[in-house]
């Protein structure tokens, strides 16, 4: 009993500083881009390093988001995961967290169904208009007028150049999110052939752990996630070596 308390406040201080680590790696790396200066003359391969590196970090913001709504950041305190869980969706993109919530709990529970909001309506199966179909499930205008006016704001007001806003705010976005559905949607929930052997309807594709890591967080681990909901993204690759 003492063991597992210890373990839990263990865990749960973890995830707190990891959660923390990629907000705080986030924010500073977009300043820096941000910020910089005559990103124009600058060599193709390091704004495509920057590029990429950003939307890496994206993907950790949404990552910890989905940590939060499973209650894997603080499990004995809800309100820190909501929190956490809120700021992260708000630094992505400004989503709601309580929207976002409500619609993965729904994949949760209808996985790869007619009631599961990630799914494809039957029609558009391949992967370009599948993702086209799942990115307009999370539309919403108030989004798009609170992003227009950000960036406009950080334009006129901070005078940071449109190629900066471009290439290092709108591209890593727009890449995180295709990262985030072919490794965490089209991949492991697309139907096999032979249809789907389990009832979470879903596979997993295992690499080496760095691999893992950069392809998107542990994502490949898709069935165990579904499983097991409450283990956090970083201790996913364990449920295997402990086999």
């Amino acid at each position: 009993m003492i063991y597992s308390e210890l373990n839990a406040s263990k865990l749960s201080m973890t995830g707190i500083a990891i959660a923390l680590l990629i907000i705080s790696l986030w924010t500073i790396s977009l300043v820096f881009l941000l910020m910089a200066e005559q990103v124009e003359q600058t060599s193709i391969i390091w704004k495509a390093m920057a590029i990429i590196v950003q939307a890496f970090l994206y993907t950790g913001l949404f990552i910890t988001a989905h940590d939060a709504m499973h209650g894997t950041i603080f499990s004995k305190h809800p309100h820190i995961n909501y929190w956490i869980g809120s700021l992260a969706l708000l630094l992505y993109g400004f989503f709601s967290y309580d929207r976002l919530l409500k619609k993965h709990l729904q994949h949760h529970h209808n996985p790869a169904s007619e009631s599961d909001p990630d799914f494809h309506d039957g029609k558009h199966k391949n992967l370009v208009a599948w993702y086209i179909y799942f990115i307009r499930q999370y539309w919403s205008w108030w989004r798009f007028i609170s992003l227009v006016i950000t960036y406009n704001s950080m334009h006129i007001f901070l005078h940071i150049t449109s190629a900066n806003l471009i290439l290092f705010w709108i591209i890593p976005a727009i890449l995180s999110s295709m990262q985030l559905f072919y490794f965490g949607t089209f991949i492991p929930h697309r139907e096999p052939i032979g249809g789907y052997q389990n009832s979470s309807r879903t596979i997993s594709i295992y690499r080496s752990f760095l691999w893992s890591f950069i392809a998107c967080y542990h994502f490949g681990y898709h069935q165990e996630h579904h499983l097991q909901p409450d283990i956090p993204w970083w201790k996913l690759p364990s449920i295997i070596s402990s086999r």
